[in-house]
């Protein structure tokens, strides 16, 4: 558009060169008493109707709504909300494959036509981060048990391969997995705090620890993901995490 005016002071009506094409917002239509840039510095129009005085060459969807602004369809006020993207469905276009499997449907003339393909599916990788943004607090992950990698973490607080903890810390995993449940087996040499935070931030749903004063009493420690440790009998452990992971 050959005019003297800046940004601020540009419109459609006054000065447009014959072969200028004009793309307007589909909510302008029909709008009225409105006020566009002359085309010159510091000059405006008022009273600019839409239909009356501009040319308009085709209606897009251009502009991001704001919230509280009317609905188009049905004039209530519109609420913003954020949304995750888990899966994508798309058109590709092509009938390569389809005329190859003679994939073909009937068009409105009875004639067989191959059919246009698509693409659908959920992401693995996008699920997993969209259900890691919903779910975690301040410690880490909080896996949901029907997505988690590992349903269970058994955590001995001794790993020497004699020592009590982690004698029956593999019995328990043995006798989790004939069960069907994911078990994860913290056979690290490291300080318990380190081994009962990195379970926090990994976000298993239940921990099982075997420490020795515990074990002394006949005890073990379970804890669900943000949840209150509670001590169970070692006789009862196993039936207390299969009774935790069934609610």
């Amino acid at each position: 558009m050959s005019c003297a005016g800046k940004p601020g002071s540009l419109g459609a009506v006054v000065k447009v060169p014959a072969e200028v094409k004009i793309f307007a917002d589909e909510r302008l239509q029909g709008a009225n008493d409105m006020t566009t840039g002359a085309n010159e510095d510091g000059f405006h129009l008022k009273n600019v109707s839409i239909e009356r005085d501009i040319k308009v060459t085709q209606w897009f969807d251009l502009r991001m709504v704001t919230a509280g602004e009317p609905c188009v369809k049905c004039g209530n006020p519109l609420k913003i909300r954020r949304g995750i993207e888990v899966g994508h469905l798309f058109k590709i276009g092509s009938q390569k494959y389809s005329e190859k499997l003679n994939a073909c449907f009937l068009d409105e003339k009875g004639q067989r036509q191959p059919c246009v393909m698509g693409c659908y599916g959920i992401g693995v990788t996008r699920t997993l981060q969209a259900v890691i943004e919903q779910s975690n607090d301040k410690d880490g992950i909080i896996w949901p048990l029907s997505v988690a990698p590992y349903q269970v973490c058994i955590t001995p607080l001794a790993v020497a391969p004699d020592s009590e903890a982690m004698k029956l810390a593999e019995k328990f995993y043995t006798e989790l997995t004939v069960r069907g449940v994911d078990v994860i087996l913290d056979d690290r040499d490291e300080r318990p705090g380190v081994k009962f935070k990195d379970s926090e931030l990994v976000g298993f749903p239940i921990r099982i620890a075997l420490g020795e004063k515990s074990l002394a009493k006949g005890e073990v420690e379970i804890k669900s993901r943000g949840g209150v440790l509670q001590s169970v009998t070692t006789e009862g452990a196993i039936e207390a995490v299969i009774e935790l992971l069934e609610t």
